[in-house]
């Protein structure tokens, strides 16, 4: 297969997991309002999700790399644990605490975290581009929070650190996922990362994970959350990432913002109003403003001289 299939194959992988995951929060605050706890449900999506994960993977043996050779299932085990789990924890103790809508925008924050991380990493300061990128995220966070519409009187404090919480580990795992080396097969990758993020939220929630009552609809439930939030969107960035990178990736992973909003409309009932509309409008043109210096087509001919 010649090299541009296989960077719009990573580009469409990267845009459907993130339309995966958006779908998620809003069916995670389902979950708790049909009286689930926050124990149960994450237990449930994680060591779900794991499952269905090892399972793919026993489908596609031939593809298989040992991922214990090398080191490499320490890499994959810090990025499961560290990024993808702790986003999961965080995020779904914000949904306890507040709107899905809410939580969402806060997890959003990835997006200049990500550029400060590329930043670091570089050792250079962020160009004017991005800066003006963080400065329009944080204005368009404002109004997207309701801030102005309805004072900060409604916020949880801890749910609102929580989820900032979320978007540094969100961050995290995006951008360690950027700097994957190797062409493993990318769903014995997510396997690797699921199993060791599970270890962590069995330590934290499994003594406070089973349901005697309503054992058979948690089970739906959780292979429903851990479809949409950790296979889905796991394996498909495991796809797409190391072939476009992180910061493309950030940008195209604002899709999950929408589309979690105008879930949380459809089936929770939230509202958006005009001034929340313009702030996710303002979120999303600060994304793209993140990538001008750059530029998509910059780092897609980066990336593809790489490989």
């Amino acid at each position: 297969m010649s090299r541009k299939p296989l960077y719009g194959m990573s580009v469409l992988s990267v845009l459907l997991g993130a339309v995966s995951y958006g779908l998620l929060s809003p069916l995670v605050k389902l979950a708790f309002d049909k009286g689930f706890t926050l124990e149960q449900v994450t237990v449930h999506q994680t060591g779900l999700a794991m499952v269905l994960l090892w399972l793919l993977a026993l489908v596609r043996f031939k593809r298989w790399k040992n991922p214990f050779r090398g080191g490499q299932w320490v890499k994959l085990s810090i990025i499961g644990i560290g990024g993808l789990t702790l986003t999961t924890v965080f995020f779904n103790q914000a949904l306890e605490r507040l709107d899905a809508s809410l939580a969402i925008v806060l997890l959003f924050q990835f997006t200049w975290i990500t550029i400060l991380l590329d930043s670091v990493s570089c050792k250079q300061w962020p160009g004017k581009f991005r800066l003006l990128a963080i400065v329009i995220v944080m204005i368009g966070t404002l109004l997207a929070v309701g801030i102005l519409d309805e004072g900060l009187g409604r916020f949880d404090t801890l749910g609102v650190i929580l989820g900032l919480l979320s978007a540094v580990a969100y961050s995290l795992f995006i951008w360690w996922t950027g700097r994957l080396e190797g062409d493993q097969d990318p769903v014995i990758r997510s396997a690797v990362m699921m199993s060791a993020g599970f270890l962590l939220v069995m330590l934290l929630y499994g003594s406070r994970a089973i349901s005697s009552d309503a054992e058979g609809t948690l089970i739906g439930w959780g292979l429903l959350l851990g479809v949409l939030g950790q296979v889905i969107p796991t394996v498909l960035f495991n796809i797409g990432i190391p072939r476009i990178g992180s910061s493309l990736a950030a940008l195209l992973g604002s899709l999950e913002l929408p589309v979690a909003a105008l879930t949380a409309w459809a089936v929770l009932g939230e509202s958006i109003s005009l001034m929340k509309l313009m702030g996710i409008v303002l979120i999303l043109i600060g994304i793209g403003i993140a990538e001008l210096p750059s530029g998509p087509r910059s780092e897609r001919l980066a990336s593809l001289e790489e490989k």
